[in-house]
């Protein structure tokens, strides 16, 4: 049985709401360790940190942390990494696509949100259109990102898209496909219940204010 989980990260939904997405949606519970920035200042518990960072994810006596490798042991314990080692591989590949993108926007948000704002949403469309092909090649993206079971990689890229859709309203326009499965997935009914809630909505996107 794994379990009891505990996400440790600051209040807000940054790189753990994929982790929350894929857990609310298999049913699972978890516990909150929230960290302030007074907190996380002192020091202590960024030095107990591997990697001198958060977020920090418990599944009993197992503590792990960044990420990608926390949605990746999710993935293996719920059955969410493809049918075979082909999706796996493939799965692999888009979800270092994903953190790609991710990592423009991370830039965007935390250092050159007011003089890159613009530039960065006319070249939004381009950026996501690797995504629109991917969907196109897979059952002409009536399906999930890769296969045709939902694995770690859809809860990671609905996450980012979602939040992409708060910056840049209009980015989905040129990617119909991209569109109708995100809002294909956010619909699954334990995953709605979650992104409805109060849990969800009161958690700022980012740490900075700005989304």
């Amino acid at each position: 049985m794994p379990g009891p989980f505990t996400i440790t990260y600051f209040p807000v939904r940054g790189r753990c709401e994929a982790m929350r997405m894929l857990l609310a949606d298999q049913g699972q519970k978890w516990q909150e360790d929230v960290v302030t920035i007074d907190q996380w200042q002192k020091g202590e518990l960024k030095k107990s940190c591997v990697f001198g960072q958060l977020p920090k994810f418990q599944d009993g006596d197992l503590t792990l942390y960044q990420s990608n490798a926390i949605l990746r042991h999710l993935a293996r314990t719920y059955g969410l990494y493809g049918k075979d080692q082909r999706e796996a591989a493939l799965l692999d590949m888009v979800n270092d696509g994903v953190e790609d993108l991710r990592l423009k926007y991370l830039q965007l948000i935390y250092q050159n949100y007011e003089n890159g704002k613009a530039a960065y949403v006319e070249a939004l469309p381009g950026q996501l259109r690797p995504f629109e092909t991917l969907l196109s090649q897979n059952r002409a993206g009536q399906a999930f990102i890769v296969g045709d079971q939902i694995s770690f990689v859809d809860y990671n890229l609905v996450e980012l898209v979602r939040n992409l859709l708060v910056l840049a309203p209009g980015c989905l326009a040129s990617c119909p496909l991209l569109a109708a499965y995100v809002e294909r997935l956010s619909s699954r009914p334990r995953l709605r219940t979650f992104l409805e809630s109060a849990t969800h909505r009161d958690r700022p996107i980012n740490g900075n204010g700005k989304q």
